[in-house]
């Protein structure tokens, strides 16, 4: 749930709209709500002494006899009258009694539920004895204002059950006393069927609004998102969708700008280095022929050389700044074939060259750039380290190419340096030792492109090269699992009499998971 809201734009406006609704609901409550009892009680008071004096008027204009059905077909669920010969006794006596009188069955109640097979209505909510015996039990008896009671029946008034409960006794003219106990059924909750279906039908309509409101934002960010990644990656995209609210749409419009700067920018100067490059032919070749008039043959060696050095050296400088060039187009590839082709070219060539298989991964690339930046790792590797295993390996946030050699390993000072153009760790001039120094340079840059980063992890003995790529370009990815840290070491060599499986095992590189 924490990572739904963590991720989603929907799920956070939805919370806070909500939160809103409830927020504004509780203050609005909290508002009203000592107004509205307060008006609900006054209401309930000036209803109970109306029927106490209508009842009152009642009993005075009729015989004796019939008073007792008069007050049994005026009771209700939460009203009862009765008669006493005696004047009531204390407030507290007087609760009790009105508490026994309200728990009293009506004498005029027709039950249909039977009959009809309805379902029973629920039983009336009526005070707890304890509750009673506990709440105002300083209060005693109060003569009634005279706005309230105008009779010219004396009549004393009390509360019970923390003043829902209404007590009133008036003397009769016959010198009986009439008891009426009114008790107020909890009208004052708000928090009911229907404010829970009112604030509910809010919510689901505030909640549906903000779903579109979230996704009429979301949708344009999103596909911004991909591609900007799809960008970083290199591929050519076509101008996203100019789409959405005012400050979306600018972003969108911000964005397809920036693309086709970029574009641009590499295409200048694609056509400025290809200028370049033919421009230094001419002067090449003249001076090459010129080296065919030089009558001494070692002068005129060095001569060609020197030329063939910075013929090279200029082939190369362009081709490393071009880096990915644009035309060629991102597509989905299978990884291990890839690479696989790759070592295969290599073990042909009489390198030692071993390719170790691992699960099918699909990945959008541009297939020449990388093909060229592994090339170029696993060159190194059998160069300077006699040999090279390559493998895949898959972490939760990339996808990793790994060339593995047992060469004397690059010093920590040294690892970025490699990187810069033309820079070499041989000191020689010697191309077919040392070679022009841009190898690395141009691996960094295609993997760059691809939005991925190579780096040089030194071991026991050798080093690894990894190509570590975003998960975002695979296609169809399988479940991501947990990062695994790597190491790598040397397994210990056999005997000379040891079988084939030991000799192998000896000369390979073991993973060792961490």
């Amino acid at each position: 749930m924490i990572e739904i809201w963590k991720r989603s734009l929907a799920a956070q406006f939805i919370c806070f709209t909500l939160a809103a609704l409830i927020i504004s609901q509780a203050l609005a409550f909290l508002i009203s709500w000592d107004e509205r009892t307060a008006a609900l009680r006054a209401s309930a008071k000036s209803e109970f002494f109306s029927r106490g004096a209508s009842i009152t008027r009642l009993l005075e204009s009729i015989p004796p006899e019939m008073q007792e059905q008069v007050l049994y077909a005026s009771e209700t669920n939460y009203s009862k009258f009765w008669l006493t010969d005696r004047e009531p006794e204390t407030a507290s006596v007087w609760r009790q009694q009105a508490v026994d009188q309200l728990s009293r069955r009506l004498e005029n109640f027709v039950d249909l539920s039977q009959k009809f097979d309805w379902a029973t209505p629920l039983k009336p909510q009526l005070p707890n004895p304890n509750e009673v015996a506990r709440e105002n039990t300083d209060e005693e008896w109060a003569s009634p204002m005279p706005i309230l009671w105008n009779l010219p029946q004396p009549a004393k008034f009390l509360y019970f059950d923390r003043r829902r409960g209404f007590g009133l006794a008036v003397k009769l003219s016959d010198g009986r006393w009439l008891n009426f106990a009114l008790y107020q059924e909890n009208t004052g909750r708000w928090w009911n069927s229907k404010s829970l279906t009112s604030v509910g039908l809010t919510a689901l309509i505030l909640a549906l609004i903000g779903i579109f409101i979230a996704s009429r934002i979301s949708r344009p960010l999103r596909n911004l998102a991909r591609s900007a990644e799809a960008l970083g990656r290199g591929e050519n995209l076509p101008p996203i969708p100019e789409e959405g609210p005012e400050e979306v749409r600018r972003t969108a419009e911000a964005f397809n700008k920036m693309q086709g700067r970029l574009h641009r920018f590499v295409e200048d100067r694609t056509k400025m280095l290809a200028a370049i490059g033919h421009d230094l032919r001419t002067p090449l070749t003249s001076l090459r022929l010129r080296t065919e008039f030089v009558k001494d043959e070692e002068i005129q060696r060095k001569m060609l050389s020197t030329i063939d050095e910075l013929q090279a050296m200029t082939e190369a400088a362009i081709s490393f700044a071009r880096g990915e060039t644009t035309e060629e187009e991102t597509r989905a590839m299978q990884l291990e074939a890839l690479i696989a082709s790759i070592c295969d070219d290599q073990s042909d060539l009489g390198h030692a060259v071993t390719y170790i298989e691992g699960e099918r991964t699909t990945y959008r690339c541009r297939p020449d750039g990388l093909r060229r930046a592994i090339r170029n790792l696993i060159e190194n590797a059998v160069r300077y380290g006699g040999e090279a295993k390559v493998f895949i390996r898959h972490t939760s946030t990339t996808i990793d190419i790994v060339v593995e050699d047992r060469g004397p390993g690059i010093p920590e000072a040294m690892k970025e340096k490699v990187f810069a153009p033309f820079f070499r760790l041989e000191g020689s001039r010697n191309r077919d030792t040392g070679g022009i120094g841009l190898g690395l340079s141009i691996a960094r840059a295609v993997v760059r492109q691809h939005g991925g980063e190579i780096s040089l992890v030194s071991g026991e003995t050798g080093m690894q090269a990894v190509i570590s790529l975003p998960r975002e370009g695979e296609v169809n990815p399988a479940p991501i699992r947990k990062t695994r840290n790597w190491t790598f070491r040397q397994v210990v060599r056999g005997s000379e009499n040891a079988g084939p499986s030991d000799q192998i095992a000896a000369r390979s590189h073991r993973l060792t998971q961490l």
